[in-house]
């Protein structure tokens, strides 16, 4: 017998017995659970974010003198992005649910984690900073007659709820991230 020549020996080794507890206890996997990317939980998340910012950009935007306080600019720019991120995700999300697949791939649930964080910081810190100045207008210096006080504390209440439609998304992503 020549040197060249290897016979590989296969051993078969039998598989361990199926035990009833294992079999009973289901495992909760996290692609059930509803709000992450590519369900209709996630969806529906991305729609009320994008809803809320979108009104908040418009009721902002039809007022004549938001442009001459910062934090009025501010909150325009971080719900217009809010916006504009919620939107292209709920189209990602409804491509996965017609094409019935789910966001599995670490690389863009690490994006969606990070841009979520960074859209919902943004309009959290934007909707405060508006706030502080509506209350500054209506309460402090009595100066709504002269304000749009009615339409500014509507943006900025909008702004509050798209951040709290976001948080969701965003505490769903960093789980779905964390446990990987």
């Amino acid at each position: 017998m020549s040197m060249s020549m290897v016979h590989p020996a296969v051993h078969p080794i039998e598989a361990p017995p199926a035990t009833d507890h294992a079999i009973a206890m289901p495992r909760h996997t996290l692609k059930d659970t509803q709000g992450m990317p590519g369900t209709l939980g996630g969806f529906l998340l991305r729609f009320l974010q994008f809803s809320f910012a979108a009104v908040s950009l418009a009721v902002m935007a039809s007022t004549s003198d938001f442009p001459s306080v910062t934090a009025f600019r501010y909150l325009v720019a971080a719900v217009g992005m809010q916006s504009l991120w919620s939107l292209s995700l709920a189209v990602a999300d409804v491509y996965a649910i017609l094409v019935r697949r789910g966001y599995r791939n670490v690389r863009i649930v690490r994006l969606f984690s990070i841009g979520d964080g960074i859209t919902s910081t943004l309009t959290f810190s934007a909707a405060c900073a508006s706030a502080g100045i509506t209350v500054l207008i209506g309460n402090d210096l009595n100066d709504c007659a002269q304000n749009h006080c009615s339409r500014f504390e509507t943006a900025t209440a909008m702004a509050f709820m798209s951040w709290f439609a976001a948080s969701p998304s965003f505490i769903l992503n960093f789980w779905t991230l964390a446990s990987k």
